[in-house]
């Protein structure tokens, strides 16, 4: 369960889903080719798509409990192409998943799709980890 505590705010409970998607957490070969296969850079783009959708979340999280559909749509949107540009499959799937609902006013399936989106962000902290502790042999 993640719960969104914002100053003024009541916290937000977004139950977490079981995920039954089984896209690819970071397309590997998708990486390599918009870094040109340097592996300082694809860390470097990693951490800051990391540290990018973090944000992302909270202020969606926002955006939910507002029921605002209109700043939904765009903030999921500019996430998902960040993910899907950078090879984070099932981030940007979660995304656009979340985009698709708000514009139909689904906000209690933006909150599901954001508790899932939480646990890929994690997913995807792992394989940058991974991808770190690879070395430049990646």
């Amino acid at each position: 369960m993640f719960a969104r505590f914002a100053e003024g705010r009541r916290p937000v409970k977004i139950e977490a889903v079981q995920a039954t998607n089984t896209a690819t957490v970071l397309d590997h070969e998708q990486l390599r080719d918009i870094t040109l296969d340097d592996p300082d850079l694809m860390r470097e783009i990693l951490a800051a798509l990391i540290d990018d959708t973090g944000r992302q979340i909270e202020l969606l999280g926002g955006a939910i409990e507002d029921r605002d559909s209109q700043r939904c749509i765009r903030l999921a949107h500019y996430s998902k192409g960040a993910c899907a540009n950078v090879g984070a499959v099932s981030s940007a799937t979660l995304l656009k998943d979340i985009e698709r609902e708000a514009a139909h006013d689904q906000f209690e399936a933006c909150s599901s799709a954001l508790a899932s989106l939480v646990t890929e962000l994690g997913r995807l902290r792992e394989e940058a980890g991974a991808l770190a502790g690879a070395g430049s042999g990646y």
